[in-house]
């Protein structure tokens, strides 16, 4: 079997409407157009959610809420997750982003204190929740907050 021996399945193309090609093809005079009108004419475009003129949905419903586009997202960590780096290491951004608990380390990381933490280690973060700290002491690991 070759690639050119495939071909798609009965029914599953169709044939280019020729549009204008007389009456007896029934694509002819208006083309499918319909009679008058602002699509009917050629050159017809409009944007999405243009509605003809009636208030577009966009418009219609109501606005709640704010959100700052200049806002730096900040990434999330349970300090359970943080059990999978060796006992004594220094966990930084940048080692969270090379094994996948953060998406990138230009982001600031908040560190939470769900789940336990069975490792002494060192967490380097932005900010802490006070569960999170506790958790880290407890386990005998220590914390330095970034700026």
């Amino acid at each position: 079997m070759r690639l050119s021996d495939q071909h798609a399945p009965k029914g599953a193309t169709h044939s280019k409407k020729r549009l204008g090609f007389g009456e007896s093809s029934g694509h002819g005079k208006t083309s499918g157009r319909g009679n008058k009108g602002q699509k009917s004419r050629s050159g017809f475009t409009h944007r999405p959610g243009f509605e003809g003129g009636q208030m577009p949905l966009v418009r219609r419903i109501p606005k709640r809420g704010f959100h700052a586009h200049q806002a730096e997202p900040i990434q999330v960590v349970n300090i359970e997750s943080l059990n999978r780096f060796p006992a004594g290491s220094v966990v930084d951004p940048t080692l969270m982003a090379q094994s996948g608990l953060i998406s990138a380390s230009r982001f600031s990381v908040k560190i939470l204190g769900n789940g336990d933490l069975t490792k002494k280690l060192t967490v380097k973060a932005n900010s802490f929740s006070k569960s999170a700290l506790e958790k880290i002491s407890k386990a005998g690991g220590t914390v330095e907050q970034i700026a």
